[in-house]
């Protein structure tokens, strides 16, 4: 029998804006996902994997890649096969699912990075309903890379929050996001320095915000380290980690906070 069940929540996000209209590929990284989920299964713990829409997310191709392994094709192999084929990754469920079948059931919460979250995750409504009930009853909330802008979701205007962000409206955008439920909480996240190679290379273009900013503007204190270098900050029952290299870090510091409140329960 599982120890408890953590619902990991991805993006279906596979283009994002970029500046001067149009839009560039995006998915969500692989290490990201599965490194968390398998250390998690390997614990003993249990997963519920559910979309916006039910459907697996898009793995960005930059991700698939050995490099993200510690130049490991053989690790590199083995989360590939793992996202591809095993069970935790296929049986997916919307999140209007997990709504409906209760969300006591959930001992935590984690969802990873790419740039997937940026686009769909942080305005989903849903997300939203489901993240004020993990911060109320301050369960572990775990996120990734740019995982942790779906944090914004908990905002009941997270939509115009977002739509605020692009229009180049930083003051309008803080307005929208007050009693944000994280508002104060510390937190890391991709850095904008992280994010120009994605920029130049792959997008070809400029986000209309990036991370950190984001964050900031909607109340959070946020602190970055050195590039590509893993950084993982804990602030009451969030963690959060900045870079894909922030992986094995963020699995662990998720793990033994789901531990800490096993043994006070």
């Amino acid at each position: 029998m599982a120890k408890a069940i953590v619902l990991v929540v991805g993006s279906n996000a596979t283009r994002i804006e970029i500046q001067g209209g149009g839009t560039g590929p995006t998915g969500q990284y692989l290490n990201e996902l599965v490194v968390p989920v398998m250390a998690l299964l390997e614990t003993g713990y249990d997963i519920v994997f559910a979309t916006p829409n039910g459907s697996k997310p898009f793995i960005d191709p930059v991700s698939d890649q050995a490099q993200h392994f510690e130049n490991d094709p053989a690790a590199h192999k083995r989360a590939r096969d793992f996202f591809d084929h095993h069970p935790a990754m296929n049986e997916v469920i919307t999140l209007r699912a997990v709504i409906d079948g209760g969300l006591d059931k959930y001992a935590a919460f984690f969802t990873p990075g790419g740039q997937a979250p940026v686009v769909d995750l942080m305005q989903d409504a849903e997300l939203g309903e489901i993240l004020r009930h993990f911060h109320a009853a301050r369960k572990p909330t775990a996120y990734l890379c740019h995982g942790p802008i779906a944090s914004v979701a908990a905002m009941p205007k997270s939509r115009e929050f977002r739509a605020a962000l692009i229009a180049g409206e930083p003051l309008r955008a803080a307005e929208l996001a007050t009693d944000w439920q994280y508002a104060g909480y510390r937190m890391t996240v991709y850095s904008a320095s992280e994010e120009k190679p994605i920029e130049d290379d792959i997008l070809h273009g400029k986000l209309y915000f990036n991370m950190p900013d984001a964050l900031t503007i909607a109340g959070a204190q946020v602190s970055t380290g050195p590039d590509f270098q893993p950084n993982v900050i804990e602030d009451r029952e969030v963690i959060t980690g900045e870079n894909p290299r922030s992986d094995h870090p963020v699995a662990a510091a998720l793990i033994a906070a789901l531990e800490r409140t096993r043994a006070t329960a």
